[in-house]
């Protein structure tokens, strides 16, 4: 008799642990097989959640390497359902070890059969009308629905496997519990409205961490860092002309410029723009102004990004000035502050909720509409996807709700964020925004060298990130698509291609810029350029966007998502006491510190230490292993450079950066 040691994993999901019987079958590749054996350790409660189970079998039938399992369940106990994540079988004679990734539900009476490393295209599946069977089953389960008009579209009803695990810390009912539930900090903050600007600085020794944002939030240098390193760095270009409808003179400037014309710091790629013309005709809250403007900014002589002109709305005009920092002081400050209203409308619904977690729930749709778990493409992205959905499905409530986070907090709320949503996202294309190197390109900012924008430190980590990703996927989909042949072949990517790119009428995502060749994949590198678009924009463009939030948003001045009555409509000096009456108030100052705090919170693994393994082909094992020795090397690229500055940018440090956007 040879004795096999079979170690079965349950998986980490709700309802994952099972009380019925297990049988498994074990299989080799010349045809032999043992008889059914079944998974029970007396006096044990096997198969429990998150939970390994060693069982000891013998049979007559000796075969040295498993290729195969065939495992079956019934419907005894209270709980049946069982949810495996993974089986390693040990021929004890041979000592030969296989593993057999399974991340399924196992459903009741069926025998269902996994292949050794569980990853193979469709067209050489062992067993493809199992393989059929479980695609169709997920396409009821996911459904594409447009929840809301001109938004990316979303799954109709949330599945179970999306739901968080039990071990999963970060729940946005967490949220509900903090808002303003400290009543020791709510007695310090009060309701009133802050005295003076020193006011806001005392409060952090007593209750929230000081943030970063804080240290000479009121200077230049600080405002044109922002633009860069920020939270929305993505609507700076390099300025080619000044627009019409910005009242900017040669002479207004002049002397920002550092002897230079415009004509010449235009040639010389130092003058910069930002218009934020998105927000015009965007819902406000009713009291509140959110500007839409337009603001000029000068690389000077130390490589710093300066601001040297801001106008606050879109036409110029003569209640419409043109802001110059050799204004007074507090009306200068004032023309930043309320520019940054405008910014943070954009970067919260756009760039943060609209362009990283709303279109890569529709990625995740599609991918399990389309590819197989035992896809290997589906098994690169699967860590990128995790908990999507179910952050998705709880936060817009919260955001978007009715009284939610953005009615309470935002000047354009809910309705404003809607339409803003479906604005900035409807244009977004995976070969422009979702290609970060085709990004910098089309704004002019592409540089590799440092001579355009020297201290534009995100972009710096970000390309190199993206290079780490792409070569990870390139290397990754040339494993399996050795062949262009394979690749036509192989009926589920190119489904899964489709379905991306067909408009949301026809019933598919929409995405603009999916990189088919008359509406196919016929190259690997095009399959390469979808999942590095999905796995950097959920991990990287998501980290960028998010993690900073507390030390940019923390200091109500340096970064307001609101401000009380109305931008300043000419350049009379202004006085402090009119900078901090028009701050939001101490009990709304609390509820955005409240939240910034919390969803600038890190709960799951870093970029690279996958929360679930799916990847056991020892080839692509490789490949993991290169990643995140590339990842490492990023790491101390960037901590060598930050020894070196006085302003450090490290919330891209690899071991900073989730797989997904679960946070």
């Amino acid at each position: 008799m040879v004795t096999y040691e079979i170690k079965v994993k349950t998986g980490d999901v709700l309802g994952a642990g099972t009380d019925a019987n297990v049988e498994i079958v074990l299989l080799g590749s010349s045809g032999k097989q043992t008889q059914s054996a079944t998974l029970d350790n007396r006096f044990r409660n096997d198969f429990e959640r998150c939970r390994t189970d060693v069982f000891t079998i013998k049979d007559k039938t000796d075969i040295p390497e498993v290729t195969e399992i065939k495992l079956r369940r019934d419907k005894a106990g209270s709980f049946s359902d069982w949810f495996v994540e993974k089986i390693q079988v040990t021929n004890r004679t041979s000592g030969y070890i296989s593993v057999f990734p399974i991340l399924r539900w196992i459903p009741p009476n069926v025998d269902l059969y996994f292949g050794r490393y569980d990853a193979s295209l469709p067209q050489f599946d062992p067993r493809p009308e199992q393989r059929r069977a479980e695609l169709q089953e997920k396409r009821q389960l996911y459904e594409y629905e447009q929840k809301r008009p001109g938004f990316p579209v979303q799954v109709k009803n949330v599945p179970n496997d999306e739901e968080f695990s039990f071990s999963h810390k970060f729940d946005l009912v967490k949220l509900n519990l903090t808002l303003k539930a400290d009543k020791a900090k709510e007695m310090i903050f009060g309701d009133e409205s802050w005295e003076t600007l020193d006011d806001l600085t005392d409060i952090y020794s007593k209750t929230f961490e000081e943030p970063k944002g804080m240290q000479g939030w009121e200077s230049d240098v600080s405002f044109g860092w922002q633009r860069l390193n920020g939270l929305n760095p993505n609507v700076i270009c390099l300025c080619t002309h000044l627009p019409d409808k910005f009242g900017v003179t040669e002479e207004m400037i002049k002397p920002f410029l550092e002897g230079l014309t415009i004509f010449q710091a235009i040639r010389d790629k130092r003058l910069f723009i930002t218009d934020l013309e998105i927000l015009n005709g965007i819902s406000v809250i009713e009291g509140y102004v959110c500007p839409t403007p337009i603001a000029l900014f000068f690389v000077d002589a130390r490589g710093q990004l300066m601001p040297v002109a801001i106008q606050l709305f879109q036409q110029k005009g003569p209640d419409n000035p043109v802001f110059l920092p050799t204004d007074p002081p507090y009306t200068w400050l004032m023309a930043k502050m309320w520019f940054n209203v405008g910014d943070s409308s954009l970067h919260q619904t756009v760039v943060h909720l609209g362009c990283t977690h709303l279109i890569l729930e529709s990625v995740c749709v599609a991918a399990n509409r389309c590819l197989s778990p035992s896809h290997p493409m589906f098994k690169l992205l699967a860590p990128h996807l995790l908990y999507i959905i179910a952050i998705n499905d709880r936060g817009l409530v919260k955001l978007i709700g009715p009284e939610g986070v953005f009615d309470i907090l935002t000047a354009v709320g809910r309705k404003g964020a809607a339409e803003l949503i479906a604005k900035g996202t409807s244009p977004w294309r995976m070969d422009v925004e979702g290609t970060y190197p085709e990004f910098l390109k089309h704004r002019g900012l592409y540089c590799k060298d440092g001579k355009i924008l020297p201290t534009f430190y995100q972009r710096d980590d970000r390309l190199d990130l993206y290079e780490a990703i792409h070569s990870y996927v390139s290397k990754y989909a040339t494993l399996y698509y050795d062949t262009n042949d394979k690749i036509i072949k192989d009926y589920e990517i190119q489904k899964f291609g489709r379905e991306l790119s067909i408009p949301k009428s026809e019933g598919g995502c929409g995405i603009l810029g999916v990189p088919l060749k008359d509406g196919k994949f016929s190259s690997a590198e095009q399959v390469a350029l979808v999942f590095t678009s999905a796995i950097f924009t959920s991990s990287v463009v998501h980290a960028a966007v998010n993690f900073p939030q507390y030390d940019t948003y923390g200091f109500p001045p340096n970064y307001p998502i609101k401000l009380k009555g109305t931008p300043p409509k000419d350049k009379r000096p202004l006085m402090e006491e009119e900078v901090v009456k028009a701050l939001v108030d101490k009990s709304t100052a609390l509820d955005v510190l409240t939240v910034v705090s919390i969803l600038s919170e890190r709960s799951t693994n870093a970029l690279g230490d996958f929360e679930v393994d799916y990847i056991y082909d020892p080839p692509a094992v490789e490949i993991v292993k290169e990643f995140r020795q590339n990842l490492k090397n990023i790491s101390s690229k960037i901590r060598d450079r930050n020894k070196k500055l006085v302003r450090k940018y490290d919330y891209l440090l690899p071991e900073k950066i989730p797989n997904s956007t679960s946070n």
